[in-house]
């Protein structure tokens, strides 16, 4: 005896389509970020300090409607353009009848350039705010320290740029 699979796979189909459709709790938010990068660092008595342009991608996964985990690939255009993969926490402040998206993140990044990839820490906030339809240009600010070798270095990165959220 043959056995259909066509009614078993139309049953399950029709109960997938009418089990209701939840709205979905994990959003993508892509885009990127371009800004001024200042960095400061001093080594045996000497200090200075560089300021240059900062551009590159940027995406974050959003939980729920506060909590995010995101991820950015930065060039510099410092001496020794340097380029910073950094990841972070983000916690969305939710404010009643703005669509105005205020929060603060922190994490960790990894700084390329000259002698050797660097480990830092980040810390900071901002907010998006709404140009269109799921469309955004963020004010961040973003600083922290860099542990370089022999010295720790300090940056702060002032960007804005566009985001969409998926």
């Amino acid at each position: 005896m043959k056995r259909s699979y066509v009614g078993s796979v139309a049953a399950l189909l029709a109960l997938i389509l009418t089990a209701g459709i939840a709205e979905a709790q994990v959003h993508w938010n892509v885009g990127g970020r371009l800004g001024l990068s200042i960095v400061t660092a001093s080594y045996g008595g000497v200090s200075g300090t560089s300021a240059g342009l900062q551009v590159g991608p940027a995406a974050e996964v959003i939980f729920g409607k506060q909590i995010a985990i995101g991820t950015e690939f930065d060039i510099n255009t410092q001496s020794g353009t340097p380029i910073e993969w950094g990841t972070m926490f983000k916690y969305y402040f939710l404010i009643p009848g703005s669509k105005i998206l205020p929060y603060a993140d922190a994490g960790v990044g990894l700084l390329f350039l000259t002698g050797g990839p660097y480990f830092g820490i980040r810390f900071g906030g901002g907010a998006l705010f709404p140009i269109a339809h799921n469309l955004y240009i963020p004010a961040d600010v973003q600083l922290g320290p860099v542990f370089v070798t022999g010295t720790t270095a300090f940056f702060i990165e002032i960007t804005s740029g566009v985001r969409y959220f998926i």
